[in-house]
């Protein structure tokens, strides 16, 4: 895919004309279903009972997590205990932000190479296909010594006016974490290597979360708000607001995932099935647009510390399932996806060739 020059695209007037660019339009094979499409039936994981140690919750959430991650890569969670005022102030910052003037937003401007700031469709990196989103990415880090790591991003990228925000990013980053760390626990479990496990490797994760806004389009069944790819970090904990559009392609079709503003999506990234040694699935998935109303979620992008060794534990290797990926870091993965591919359903395919020909 061609790099093009470093610039945003405005949607402020693109979102009512009835002439889309044809950098948007995807292909007719890649194109939204014609019609809507089905709903996939997800049991939510209980964690309530998880939460309080009740074995018995903890073994049914661990049964219903590994059907689903070796199916499809993707699990529901509910009963979470994430303060849903929290999430509310995020989603009402999300809505303060990206209706700024472009000039403000771009005060966080994406650099080339760069997987933190403000991303207008991506036009700083792709010249076609492109996403009929906005985004903003900052990172966190459970270090202690970086305790303070989101706030200050919006505090010198954007200024005082976005310290209370920063704030509340921060207190939601950390609640994220903890979810990760928890949800962690239970794919151990599930996985049978014990509840430690990935939890331990996880401690002081170096993460990404990122605000996605899908403004409104006046031919939805030209673009796509996300195309089809697989997360390349470990973990995805998505939360979106009412309005749907989350696709996810299991059974060989498309099926959408119906908002349910009191649970927090799951999925399962390359990088995880990579340390499940491919037994875990990484999840299909992409977004939809419509002609109405914009859509928003928030991404929390579980990622190991840079110094991690992505390597699966030897309990999951053996001769009928032996090792299907070379060992590999996070930070190289990343840098793959950011200057050299675009993450797609083959990105970790595509990485391990890479890092074999550079071997």
């Amino acid at each position: 895919m061609p790099l093009i020059e470093n610039k945003s695209f405005s949607f402020g007037s693109l979102q009512h004309e009835s002439h889309i660019p044809p950098q948007f339009i995807w292909p007719d094979h890649e194109k939204p279903s014609p019609g809507p499409p089905p709903q996939l039936e997800v049991s939510p994981i209980d964690l309530g009972g998880v939460l309080s140690g009740g074995p018995e919750a903890v073994s049914e959430a661990a049964r219903l997590v590994d059907r689903a991650c070796r199916e499809h890569g993707f699990f529901l969670v509910v009963n979470h205990g994430i303060d849903m005022k929290l999430v509310e102030e995020v989603h009402k910052g999300v809505d303060l932000f990206f209706k700024l003037p472009l000039d403000e937003k771009e005060k966080a401007l994406r650099k080339n190479g760069d997987h933190c700031g403000y991303a207008s469709s991506f036009t700083n990196r792709f010249s076609s296909n492109l996403p009929w989103k906005e985004t903003l990415s900052f990172r966190y880090s459970a270090e202690r010594h970086l305790s303070n790591v989101v706030e200050s991003y919006f505090l010198d990228v954007m200024g005082e006016d976005f310290d209370a925000f920063g704030s509340v990013c921060q207190r939601y980053c950390e609640a994220m974490n903890s979810l990760s760390l928890k949800v962690m626990e239970i794919l151990g479990m599930s996985l049978g290597v014990g509840a430690n496990y990935f939890r331990d490797f996880f401690e002081g994760n170096d993460s990404i979360m990122r605000l996605n806004y899908y403004p409104p389009c006046q031919k939805p069944d030209l673009v796509l708000g996300t195309g089809p790819h697989c997360d390349p970090t470990s973990l995805t904990i998505l939360h979106q607001d009412s309005v749907g559009g989350l696709e996810v392609f299991v059974d060989e079709k498309w099926h959408s995932i119906a908002p349910n503003p009191h649970a927090f999506l799951v999925n399962i990234g390359d990088t995880f099935m990579a340390l499940t040694n491919g037994i875990y699935k990484g999840c299909l998935h992409r977004a939809v647009v419509n002609n109405t109303s914009p859509r928003k979620s928030l991404a929390f992008f579980l990622c190991p510390k840079t110094d991690k060794i992505v390597r699966p534990p030897k309990e999951l290797v053996c001769e009928e399932n032996p090792r299907m990926y070379p060992d590999f870091t996070w930070p190289a993965l990343l840098e793959f996806t950011q200057k050299h591919y675009r993450s797609d359903m083959k990105t970790l395919e595509a990485f391990v060739s890479w890092l074999r020909q550079k071997a």
